[in-house]
C-alpha cells in the first residue's frame, strides 16, 4: 500500500481502515458548508428548526440532494485524496450531489428502521429492497460514508458501527460468487458473526465524514438528545469492476486478507 502515502492519508489511517474497516476524517467539509445543507434540508421537509412542536415523526427521508453545498462537501482537496488512498486513482466516480438523508428527531418513538445492516451494491431495480445485492468483488459500491452535517453526539442518534465486521461479511460472502447474495440471505441470521465486534458511535462535528468498507455492518438507532440529527449516507461509486491487473486497493486488500488470500 505504499503508493498510497502520498495521497494525504497516513499509513496508519489506511491500516485502520483495511482492519477495522472505517476511518474518520474531523473537518472533512467545512461547517459553513453543513449549515447551507441543513437550511436546505429543513426547506426540503417543510419544516423548522424554531418549531419543534411539528418534529412529529422519529426520521424524515430525504433522496438525493444535488448542487452545491452537497457536491462541494463531497469533493474537497481531502475526501479526493482519501478516495484516491482507499480506492484508487482513476477508480471511483466524482460525486455530484450527498444521499440518501435520513434526518432523525428527538423523540420517545422506535424509528422503524433501526437494525444491523450491509449496504446493498447491485439488484437495486428490485422493488424489494430486500432482494438487493451484494457480492465478494462489492460490484456496485466502492465505499460506504456517513456525513455529518450537524454535530453528533452520543445521544444524537449516532450510527452505530461493528468495528472489524467486514471481514466476516467477506467470508459469508466467498461461496456465493459474483451472484452474492440478498439482504435477506445476509440478514438471515440476524448477523451473528458479528456478534462479538466492538461496536463503535459514528459521533463528530458537523464537517466529519466516516469512509467505510461497503460490508461493514452498521446501524440507525432512536434519537435521544435534543436537536435533530442531520446526515447523509451515500455511496462512493466505482468506475468499473475491480480490475486485477492494478495493484489492489485498501478495500481490496480489506476483502483478500478476510477470505484468506
Amino acid at each position: 500500500m505504499s503508493e498510497a502515502s502520498h495521497s494525504g492519508l497516513s499509513q496508519a489511517q489506511i491500516a485502520q481502515f483495511i482492519d477495522y474497516g472505517y476511518i474518520k476524517l474531523d473537518g472533512a467539509f467545512d461547517g459553513g458548508l453543513a449549515s447551507q445543507g441543513r437550511d436546505l434540508l429543513w426547506s426540503a421537509m417543510g419544516l423548522s428548526l424554531d418549531a419543534p412542536q411539528t418534529w412529529i415523526r422519529p426520521v424524515v427521508r430525504l433522496g438525493f440532494m444535488t448542487g452545491k453545498p452537497f457536491s462541494d462537501a463531497a469533493n474537497t482537496p481531502l475526501l479526493h485524496a482519501a478516495y484516491d488512498a482507499i480506492v484508487g486513482e482513476g477508480r471511483w466516480l466524482k460525486p455530484n450531489g450527498l444521499g440518501t438523508f435520513p434526518v432523525r428527531f428527538p423523540s420517545p418513538n422506535e424509528p422503524g428502521d433501526a437494525g444491523w445492516h450491509v449496504d446493498a451494491s447491485f439488484g437495486t431495480d428490485n422493488p424489494d429492497f430486500m432482494q438487493w445485492r451484494v457480492n465478494v468483488k462489492s460490484s456496485g459500491r466502492a465505499l460506504l460514508m456517513l456525513f455529518l452535517f450537524s454535530d453528533v453526539g452520543e445521544l444524537d442518534a449516532p450510527t452505530m458501527i461493528r468495528k472489524g465486521s467486514h471481514g466476516a461479511i467477506a467470508k459469508q460472502l466467498l461461496p456465493a460468487g459474483v451472484d452474492g447474495l440478498t439482504l435477506s440471505e445476509l440478514a438471515a441470521d440476524g448477523f451473528a458473526s458479528t456478534a462479538d465486534c466492538e461496536e463503535v458511535l459514528a459521533t463528530g462535528e458537523a464537517g466529519t465524514v466516516y469512509l467505510c468498507h461497503p460490508f461493514l455492518v452498521h446501524s440507525a438507532q432512536p434519537h435521544r438528545g435534543s436537536k435533530p440529527r442531520f446526515m447523509a449516507q451515500p455511496p462512493l461509486l466505482p468506475k468499473g469492476e475491480f480490475d486485477p491487473s492494478l495493484p489492489p486497493s485498501a478495500v481490496q486488500v480489506a476483502i483478500r486478507r478476510a477470505i484468506g488470500m
